[in-house]
């Protein structure tokens, strides 16, 4: 039997660094179409 040992923590704050870069990129893309300008 083996076991897996995870950094909790670790995958909690890729997994929130992972997010906030989607988000900055659909931001960025706004941005860069005018969207956010022009609306």
């Amino acid at each position: 039997m083996s076991s897996i040992v995870t950094n909790v923590a670790a995958l909690n704050g890729q997994r929130n660094l992972n997010l906030t870069s989607m988000k900055m990129g659909k931001v960025l893309e706004k941005l860069s179409s005018g969207y956010r300008i022009n609306r």
